[in-house]
């Protein structure tokens, strides 16, 4: 099983010798790959629609996996049991939706020990809800796929510091690790940005004006990451 950089990072990110519960499994990639790697002893491959629950099926007994790997058909975790599960992928999806799969799922994750999360969007909402229902933010990753950028997060049941405006936006591990993906991002947000400004300064001012106010505060936290990025060498010459 070949697996694009997004899903192998996800993939990356589950602890070995963990039983997984795949949220939203579409193909049944990342089960399928995890179990034939040796990395995982068991899963369950679950999606809200039976097609692409099909789909996962055709593939899990095209690789063989049928002994290791379950499908079933659920809302989130709904139908997922009480400790039946150490694992929970939730990725490639909308923020607000993994956000709902969280809160509706409250009694079964109780007994999961880890989360991987990849939301779409709204990513700082996420990371606000986690530290505002008891989950900690244990390591992130980002790559970069088709020029698309998708964060990801490892997360456990536990206490967060609340962050800061820049670490809720764009990730506090992110910054403090200098990822090289986040910083190819930033500057291509500041880019978006700066022309979604140029382009609003054009218009009559009051129509827009709390509009260029938001993306100048955009605008403000983008540089303000991109200065935490830099080196000390970097800092230095500038």
């Amino acid at each position: 099983m070949q697996l694009s950089d997004r899903l192998q990072a996800v993939a990356s990110m589950v602890t070995e010798n963990s039983r997984l519960a795949d949220v939203g499994t579409d193909h049944g990639y990342i089960p399928i790959y995890l179990c034939e790697m040796g990395k995982i002893p068991s899963a369950i491959a679950m999606d809200v629609k039976k097609g692409p629950l099909l789909r996962a099926k055709m593939n899990i007994e095209r690789y063989h996996m049928q002994e290791k790997i379950r499908t079933r058909l659920s809302d989130g975790v709904l139908k997922l049991n009480p400790d039946e599960a150490d694992s929970v992928v939730i990725a490639g999806m909308g923020g607000t939706l993994v956000m709902k799969i969280l809160e509706e799922g409250k009694k079964v994750l109780v007994d999961v020990k880890e989360l991987v999360l990849q939301p779409q969007s709204d990513i700082d909402k996420v990371r606000k809800y986690l530290y505002e229902n008891d989950y900690v933010i244990t390591a992130e990753k980002m790559v970069c796929e088709e020029e698309k950028y998708y964060p990801m997060m490892h997360v456990q049941h536990g206490h967060m510091e609340e962050l800061a405006d820049i670490e809720w936006k764009y990730g506090a591990f992110l910054l403090k690790e200098k990822n090289p993906v986040l910083g190819s991002f930033l500057k291509k947000e500041e880019t978006t940005l700066n022309g979604v400004l140029q382009n609003l300064r054009q218009q009559p001012k009051e129509r827009v004006k709390e509009r260029i106010l938001e993306i100048e505060a955009l605008l403000a936290l983008n540089r303000k990451a991109q200065k935490w990025m830099k080196t000390e060498e970097e800092c230095e010459k500038a």
